[in-house]
């Protein structure tokens, strides 16, 4: 009785190869998945900053939501939408990812700034007693 062994050279060559392929695949998704949490952080800070900006113009008297556009637009974003009520500043701003996968994605991000109560205190000491 003859055993015949099958000839297996280059079998570690396809393994390896289709290895390398699987790992730039993982590769190209986590940043992918990076770039799209980066670009949402960004949104969500020019938001922020917008909000404030807005809100300190609204106490200086001037025109919440040009400042808001003005300074969403310095942190890479487009303003989408922006309301005031009282003293409170709510806007949302746009921003757009890098190009992924032949394709690009708005990310939108909401922020609200203004006096936590509602109410706006002059002069003298603060209701808390903290200056």
């Amino acid at each position: 009785m003859t055993v015949r062994v099958r000839d297996e050279c280059g079998v570690g060559t396809v393994l390896g190869v289709a290895m390398i392929g699987l790992l730039v695949i993982f590769t190209l998704i986590c940043a992918a998945v990076a770039s799209l949490v980066i670009t949402h952080r960004a949104a969500q800070s020019a938001a922020d900053l917008a909000a404030l900006a807005g809100a300190g113009s609204v106490s200086a008297g001037r025109d919440p939501c040009s400042t808001a556009a003005d300074i969403a637009l310095r942190n890479g974003a487009a303003l989408t939408a922006c309301s005031v009520s009282d003293f409170t500043v709510t806007v949302e701003v746009a921003a757009r990812t890098p190009r992924l996968l032949w394709t690009r994605y708005d990310l939108q991000a909401r922020s609200r700034a203004g006096p936590a109560d509602g109410r706006v205190s002059g002069p003298g000491p603060s209701p808390r007693g903290i200056p």
